[in-house]
């Protein structure tokens, strides 16, 4: 079974309305690709509203660390206005991690 990161993001300049927003949005994404038969790791399920327990850079070292042993990461909507989503995105590249931005991406990979 194949190990999936979902990237989008977390904060939101809406407060916590936004963010409870953000964590839907990536939590739908998640079990889209749960349905389809991949291990998922939602960051913003696993940390949210963890907000001020420690500093930032915990989770985000943290979040890098997980990505770092996935086999691929999916995009949610709005990554690119996220500075931990362009953060993890880069990453991606960098580690070559493939990076999709729709579960129709994911699904015609499953094709080939």
């Amino acid at each position: 079974m194949q190990l999936c990161y979902v990237i989008g993001p977390y904060r939101s300049k809406e407060g916590v309305h936004g963010i409870k927003q953000n964590i839907e949005n990536a939590e739908k994404l998640a079990l889209e690709l749960w349905k389809l038969g991949y291990a998922v790791i939602c960051p913003h399920k696993n940390t949210g509203f963890f907000d001020g327990a420690a500093h930032d850079d915990v989770w985000l070292k943290g979040d890098l660390e997980i990505l770092k042993r996935c086999d691929f990461a999916v995009t949610v909507d709005g990554w690119e206005n996220s500075m931990g989503g362009t953060n993890e995105v880069k990453f991606c590249k960098e580690h070559n991690i493939p990076v999709f931005h729709s579960v129709k991406e994911v699904t015609e990979k499953q094709k080939n």
